[in-house]
């Protein structure tokens, strides 16, 4: 019973891998924004050489440049990169699945660097996706990488725009007037 359930397990993940969502199929800016930034950095030299699809890669949270702080769009983001790199076949492991995972504002960086390289250390995990984000005139800019765990060398790295729409304005605004 067992090998029957792996078998079919293994058959539905291969159906999934032939149905991957093209990019042009979203009409929503930020979604195949983020989709085609994963699949430009997948397209880097470096990642065919590097990176294995079979061990784990783990995503942060993208965070503000001028403050660490990470936001409903900084989440969210995030969760878009690892939904890309899902449906390109790499193994993402599940943050939200830890007891926390978020940085307090005051600790900043040091405690985001040294709570990556925790969680990659628990994982295994290659490398991890890290990015900032900085609101300026109408646009958020926004910076992704990988970068391998063995040498914290960015193994690709990618930057783009979103126009500052209502959509993006509402996920900035809640998060700071709570």
């Amino acid at each position: 019973m067992t090998r029957l359930f792996l078998l079919c397990l293994a058959l539905l993940c291969a159906g999934c891998a032939l149905f991957q969502t093209r990019v042009e199929d979203f009409t929503d800016p930020i979604v195949r924004s983020n989709y085609r930034a994963v699949d430009r950095m997948l397209q880097a030299p470096a990642v065919g050489q590097t990176l294995n699809k079979r061990r784990p890669i783990v995503v942060a949270s993208l965070v503000n440049i001028d403050d660490l702080n990470s936001s409903r769009l900084g989440r969210m983001l995030s969760e878009q990169l690892a939904t890309r790199l899902t449906q390109n076949g790499y193994q993402v492991v599940e943050l939200k699945m830890r007891d926390s995972i978020f940085v307090k504002q005051s600790q900043g960086e040091l405690l985001l660097s040294r709570e990556i390289k925790d969680i990659t250390l628990t994982h295994q995990a290659q490398a991890v996706l890290v990015g900032t984000y900085a609101i300026a005139n109408g646009r958020v800019y926004i910076t992704v990488k990988l970068v391998g765990m063995k040498d914290n060398t960015a193994i690709a790295a990618d930057d783009y725009v979103l126009p500052m729409d209502s959509n993006v304005r509402s996920l900035l605004w809640v998060t700071s007037n709570r």
